[in-house]
């Protein structure tokens, strides 16, 4: 956790002190590349749940740095639903954020809003889930598919193989809930004795 926090702020501020871009006349392709120090930036964020302590630990970290370096942060909880996310971000763009980072609800019902930020020029970030559509400056996770591998083969380490196992599956729609079963499946298949998955609406 601690690297992907680490990941996530340093593409932030690195994205910020680079350049901001602005969208110019009714050609989506012309652009004014305008370069902002860090303390001059507004940087928009929308977390996808702040009752998990993982994505509550990544919002510290993104405020910590933003105060070393006397960013303004806008940080709205989706509460995990998605038409709040999506409300959520239409109302940072609107209110004209240099930098989007987005953690999602769900991988394609995000997609509406970072096309919104890619027609006002406004660079998105996703944090540990992807977006499907939409184009995005930087993806700062971590190998949701080795993590997967790895719990399947922790289980098969401390209980043998073709131990009865269930499968408890994370938020739906989100890529690394997707990506985490894939990993587990992967060696489960071969490994274990899968006899139920179930969804908890869950990040774990």
């Amino acid at each position: 956790m601690k690297k992907l926090l680490s990941l996530a702020t340093a593409a932030l501020f690195l994205v910020g002190c680079e350049q901001a871009f602005t969208l110019e006349g009714e050609d989506a392709n012309v652009q004014e590349v305008t370069e902002k120090a860090p303390s001059e930036l507004v940087v928009g964020v929308s977390i996808s749940t702040l009752n998990n302590p993982f994505f509550v630990s990544l919002e510290e970290g993104i405020n910590n740095l933003a105060e070393e370096n006397g960013t303004k942060i806008k940080s709205l909880d989706a509460q995990n639903d998605t038409a709040k996310q999506t409300n959520d971000v239409d109302d940072l763009i609107q209110q004209g954020v240099d930098i989007l980072l987005i953690n999602p609800v769900d991988s394609s019902a995000i997609t509406p809003a970072v096309e919104s930020a890619n027609a006002k020029g406004i660079p998105v970030i996703t944090i540990d889930r992807s977006s499907e559509s939409g184009k995005i400056l930087a993806l700062v996770a971590s190998d949701n598919v080795e993590g997967g591998e790895m719990a399947a083969e922790y289980i098969k380490q401390i209980s043998g193989e073709n131990v009865e196992t269930v499968q408890l599956e994370g938020v739906p729609g989100a890529s690394a809930s997707r990506e985490r079963g894939k990993g587990f499946m992967n060696i489960a298949e071969e490994s274990l004795n899968v006899i139920d998955s179930q969804v908890i609406n869950s990040f774990f």
